[in-house]
This record gives structure tokens, sequence and C-alpha cells, in this order.
């Protein structure tokens, strides 16, 4: 089942639908995908918070907002949401200019970002845009999560050396790095390559095994246990407990032109990552992926999140992947997840004092490493350089401009390729295949046949305002000498938008009062045959020059020509 039939059979605001079908003996399931999940997430969550400018106990309210809103709103049954080191660059990069990161006013800004980009994914999914998660392509998508590793590894750069941050634009970060990387402290250093290194080996070993909170536990542990703090490894220290509460949060109204603009960017980032995912790990096979369905999930997440002090939250690929290899069933995986998350925060916030920074920027590393997708981009370079040169200008723009802006510079990008790649489609001519009564484009690998007095042509593209007049042209370029009947094969036209089909309508006034008739073959697209009566196309060209094959036209209108 197709995925817009199996969403356009449900029922559109059931709550719940991931417990679906759910039945006692799926708990001991469940339990154990929301324990593997924990052992998983918990780490990452604290290290993305960080990323986003919070404190780590924040990333578990993150957690929380993420399982509560989607198991209640959401369809998947896999989907895992939370804080995302993807999105968390974007967002803070972007807030640091309005407030001090961490301050009230950061925080404030942070919630009503995670409302805005609540509100626009509601509205995505309720008005079924989910199309809008198609705007990025592969190369474009890869290379800007290319750009976003290369900001989180300079992120987590003095962390992991033990340095002062710097502060600046990204370039000028990492220039005053490397001048400072004298005075690294290999203390924090050993400790940070050490928890990658652990948790890349578990990863091979099996992903399901919790090697993020082993490490993180044998790093706490050093640090205590042979005093490093007092040879400069720093560490979370005293954290407060993390409870959710509702609350409005504070409105700073200079700020929400940036806000605004802002959320559109990280909302946009949101579908294309909840998309990918959802449709990646079906949860039901039989009803399919209902996207739509899941960016309201994915609202519903953010808008609780915005309303207990968090900040915005996406899809996790890799957690989601967890959830499926551990056999979870519904939601109720996430949600055990969640809880012992805030278990954590709330009765185990000791256990935390000695966490190094440098093992949070390990885990970091870990996340930035995974997002290069080196076999894409080789795969790309050896296939197209003009999508290799994509990727390439996609990591710059996130690397060199604000990465706000970078991302929409990657979205413009990918938009402008889809452009380009339409607008690339020509006019082409067909042949008949000797023998048979197939039309083929020409080649010069096989000599087709014509028949006098007739051209078949084709576009090998939707209709619209981008090609309509290079279709014009083409055929005005033909040399209409003995030209008694052009085929138009429009297979590949599943749509004619307004401009094309008043050009279309010129080609076709002109043809005919220069003496040469014009019929269309194949006209399958249901969008392009709509288009095609409401346009007046039909009626000027005539149902009885409406084919269903070349052949059938050929033969209709040029009765004397043998087969």
């Amino acid at each position: 089942m197709s995925e817009k039939s199996a969403a356009a059979t449900r029922r559109p605001w059931p709550l719940f639908q991931s417990f679906a079908g759910w039945r006692f003996s799926d708990l001991s399931a469940d339990a154990v995908a929301g324990l593997t999940l924990a052992a998983i997430a918990a780490p990452e969550q604290m290290a993305t918070a960080r990323l986003a400018g919070f404190e780590p106990q924040i990333g578990f309210l993150a957690l929380f907002a993420g399982a509560v809103g989607f198991a209640v709103f959401g369809a998947s049954r896999l989907l895992s949401v939370g804080a995302d080191s993807t999105i968390a660059p974007i967002f803070a990069g972007a807030l640091a200019l309005l407030a001090t990161s961490g301050s009230p006013h950061y925080v404030a800004d942070a919630a009503i970002l995670a409302l805005g980009v609540g509100l626009i994914l509601v509205a995505a999914g309720a008005f079924r845009f989910g199309f809008v998660a198609d705007l990025l392509s592969i190369p474009v998508a890869t290379g800007f999560l290319a750009g976003i590793a290369g900001h989180i590894l300079v992120s987590q750069a003095p962390a992991l050396l033990g340095l002062a941050a710097p502060r600046g634009a990204l370039i000028a970060q990492a220039a005053a790095l490397a001048a400072g990387l004298g005075a690294t402290n290999f203390a924090a250093l050993g400790i940070g390559l050490g928890m990658f290194a652990i948790m890349l080996a578990g990863e091979r070993v099996n992903p399901r095994f919790p090697a993020a909170l082993i490490a993180l536990a044998l790093a706490t542990g050093l640090a205590s246990g042979l005093g490093l703090e007092s040879r400069g490894v720093s560490t979370l220290g005293a954290m407060a407990s993390a409870t959710p509460k509702l609350t409005l949060p504070g409105v700073w109204l200079d700020d929400l032109p940036q806000i605004a603009s802002l959320a559109l960017i990280v909302a946009v980032v949101v579908m294309v990552q909840t998309a990918a995912t959802t449709r990646s790990f079906v949860s039901d096979p039989a009803r399919g992926p209902d996207v739509d369905r899941d960016f309201v999930g994915l609202g519903a997440a953010n808008l609780l999140a915005g309303l207990i002090g968090a900040f915005p939250v996406d899809a996790s690929p890799p957690r989601t992947a967890i959830a499926a290899q551990t056999g979870g069933v519904s939601q109720l995986g996430a949600l055990v997840c969640a809880a012992l998350a805030l278990a954590l925060s709330a009765f185990g916030a000791g256990l935390l004092t000695h966490v190094p920074h440098a093992a949070l920027a390990g885990v970091l590393l870990f996340v930035a490493v995974r997002l290069v997708r080196a076999a894409t981009i080789l795969d790309v370079w050896r296939r197209s350089g003009a999508e290799f040169a994509l990727i390439v200008a996609t990591t710059l723009a996130i690397l060199v401009l604000p990465i706000e802006q970078g991302v929409a510079v990657g979205i413009v990008l990918s938009l402008m390729h889809g452009v380009w790649t339409t607008t690339r489609a020509r006019t082409i001519e067909f042949e008949r295949i000797p023998g048979t009564s197939i039309w083929w484009p020409a080649s010069a690998l096989e000599r087709g046949e014509t028949v006098p007095g007739v051209r078949v042509l084709a576009l090998q593209a939707p209709l619209s305002f981008l090609n309509a007049y290079e279709f014009q042209q083409a055929i005005q370029r033909l040399p209409q000498a003995g030209i008694k009947l052009i085929v138009i094969e429009a297979d590949a036209i599943v749509e004619i938008d307004y401009t094309g089909a008043k050009v279309l309508a010129e080609v076709v006034r002109r043809l005919r009062a220069a003496g040469v008739d014009v019929a269309f073959a194949r006209l399958e697209s249901v969008r392009a045959q709509q288009s095609f009566a409401r346009q007046g196309l039909e009626a000027l060209v005539g149902r009885d020059h409406l084919f269903h094959s070349v052949e059938e036209a050929v033969r209709a209108l040029t009765p004397g020509n043998p087969l």
C-alpha cells in the first residue's frame, strides 16, 4: 500500500495511534527497548543539551517532551524523538546572537523557538505538506550534514582539548584553537578520545550495546578516582534536577522576527530528517508510513518542549534504529526511556557531578563522525561532478556563513538543482523500431524508421514555465517543408501549468495555420489530462487527436502510409 493511500484510509486525528493493537504480551519487548534506549540516550541527550547551550540535565526534559508529545499524536511505533545534534548547532548559533548562551533570555528564546517550530510542524502535518521534506536532494543533505559535523567538532574541541572556548565565527574559532594547541590538557584529550573509541568499538560489536553509558561511567570513575579535576579536567559539577513544569516562556518582542525565520529553517530540517527516518523504519508494513501524521507528532513534541523550558527536538535516526533492532512494538519504549532519564535527573544528579566535559565532547565527536557520509560523498563524486559540487558548496556555506544562513543557502541550492534539472529537459525525436509498432527515442546506436511527412517529438519533463519556451523554440526550429503531421509523445508530461498550456496552445495554432496537423499520444498523467481539459487544450486539439499510442495516431492521421 502506498504512503498516500495508507494515510488516506485512517481517521485524521486518533490519539495514541502507535499503540493500536498493542497487547499486554508486548510489554516485555517495549520494556527492553526502553531500557536499551535509555542507556544510549542519556549520555547523548546531556551532550546535545550542552551543544544547544543548555545545562546537560535539560536534555532529559527534551527527551521527555519528545517521547510524550510524539506518543500521543504521532503514528510511527518506532520513531525516537528528543534533543538532536543535527538541529542543535543551527539554533544555538543563531540564538547566541540574540542572547548570552545559558541566560534566562536565551532559554526563553529557545522555548519560543520550540513553540514556533511546533506550530509549523502541526500545520504542515494537518495540511499534508509532507512534500516539503523532499526539498533537500541527497547531495545537498549530505553537504548539510558534513557542515553540521564541522560545527560540532569546532564547538566541542575546547572541552576535548581542555582549552578555553574561543568566540567569534567558526573559522576564527578554529584558528584560535589551532594557535592554542600547545596548551592541550592531555588528560582531557585522553578521556574524550577514549570515550569516542569505546563508542566506536561498541557500535561495531553491537549497536544495542550501551557503550556510551559504560564509557561515561569509566570516564567519571577516572576523573573522581585519580583526582583529574585538580589537573585541569573540568567536570559538570553540582546540577539541579530537571522536572517538567508547564509554563509560558517570556517574550522579547525584538527577537521575534529572527526567531520566526529561524523556526522555519529548523522546521524544514526536522521535516526532512523525520520523513527520511519514518520511511526508513516502517513500523507497520500493512499501513505504510504516515509522514504527515508524524509531522503532527513532532509538532506536539516541540510545543511541549517549549512549554516545559526545553528547546526544539527532532527525530533521531540512530535511536530509531535501536528501537527497531531491540524489537520495540510501540512508543511505550520511548516513554520508558524518558521516564528513566527523568528519574536519573531527579534522584541521581549526584552521580553526574564528576562527569568530565571531555567525555560529553567525545560523545558528540562520535556523532559528528557519523554525520559525515563518506560513502555517499565518494559515490556522488564518481557519478556526478555537478552534484559533487553541490555537496562542496553546501558544506562550505554551512561552515563559512552563520549556520542558519548556511542552511538557507543549502535549501536554495537544492531547489535550484531541481529547477536546473527540469530546465535541462530537451525536446527529442522518436523513430519507429523496424518491424514493430514501437516508437522510441532516436539513437545513433540503432537506426529507426520514419514515416514520410510525420515527425514524432517528446518533452521528457512536466511542461511548465521553466521549459515551455524551449519546447516552443525546438518545434519552430524544425524544417517544416514536407511535414504534414507532428505527434507529441506526452508520456513524460505529468503536469502542465498555465504558462505551459498557453505556449502549447500557441504552438498548435501556428502549426495548423501553416498546414501542419498536431496530435498527442500517451497523455497518461491524470493531472496532465485534467489540465488539458481545464486549460482548453482538449477543445483546441480535439478529442479525435488524442491517442493511446504514437502508432495509433500515425495510422489514424496518415492512413496512406504503410506500417
